[in-house]
């Protein structure tokens, strides 16, 4: 176990000081390659994947159901007796943004701050351009083709901002029948009742309906897309971090 203390840390430029203890584990002999390798190709495949390590038993294994606020949390650590360490690894958060409007261009940058893989998808030349969204990745297709081609997964939020239903509802059909853990959509009370009357009438279940937030974002009193944006941002990380 490692420490340092507050003069210390504060010497270094560190807010505060801490400990930390280190696990190290030789492959082959403590973590099993095939352990490792079935880790890795879980990693590889986005699948969230917690690695459980008995310090007591020196048992090894992976585990994918249980650690429910670990996962939440993105939060790797001891358990409470103190022999079990638990390494969580999620894959990295995606945000999927559809429509290249004024408030995905302040969005944009505050997800990826937050530590998402944004991409904007508007098949609307003026909107989706590399002058509006410089750096940014930019598909030009129609919805649904490209959230079916990137691949929509349980670590991935879904903004819809076009406030065009021949935009906005293929891409709900297609977030509504994966697994992501955020779906939200621009638009008053009023235009989110027709947006549900529609997806009902297309057989949409109710529990699936119950999953897009609409109108989109906590209710701050925002004014103006920058506001909004953080709105988005603060509904999407209570729904990542405590659930719906």
């Amino acid at each position: 176990m490692y420490g340092v203390s507050d003069g210390d840390a504060f010497a270094v430029g560190l807010a505060c000081g801490g400990t930390i203890r280190v696990l190290v584990e030789p492959v082959g002999d403590v973590l099993p390659e095939a352990l490792l390798r079935e880790l890795m190709e879980a990693r590889a495949a986005r699948e969230p994947v917690a690695y459980e390590a008995n310090l007591r038993t020196g048992a090894r294994a992976l585990v994918r159901d249980g650690y429910t606020e670990r996962f939440a949390m993105d939060r790797s650590g001891f358990e409470e007796e103190g022999d079990v360490f638990v390494a969580i690894h999620n894959p990295p958060l995606r945000l999927a943004v559809v429509g290249a409007v004024h408030i995905a261009q302040a969005l944009v940058p505050m997800a990826r701050i937050a530590g998402y893989d944004p991409y904007i998808v508007d098949p609307r030349a003026a909107f989706g351009s590399e002058a509006r969204f410089p750096g940014e990745r930019i598909l030009p297709d129609w919805p649904d083709e490209a959230l079916e081609a990137v691949g929509v997964d349980s670590r991935t939020a879904v903004v819809l901002l076009t406030h065009d239903p021949k935009l906005d509802d293929p891409a709900l059909m297609i977030a509504l029948g994966a697994q992501a853990f955020y779906i939200g959509a621009l638009g008053s009370k009023r235009t989110h009742a027709a947006r549900l009357e529609r997806l009902t009438a297309a057989g949409i279940e109710p529990h699936q309906l119950g999953r897009i937030h609409g109108p989109i974002g906590l209710d701050i009193g925002a004014a103006g897309p920058p506001e909004i944006a953080v709105a988005i941002m603060a509904e999407m990380t209570r729904v990542l971090r405590r659930g719906a």
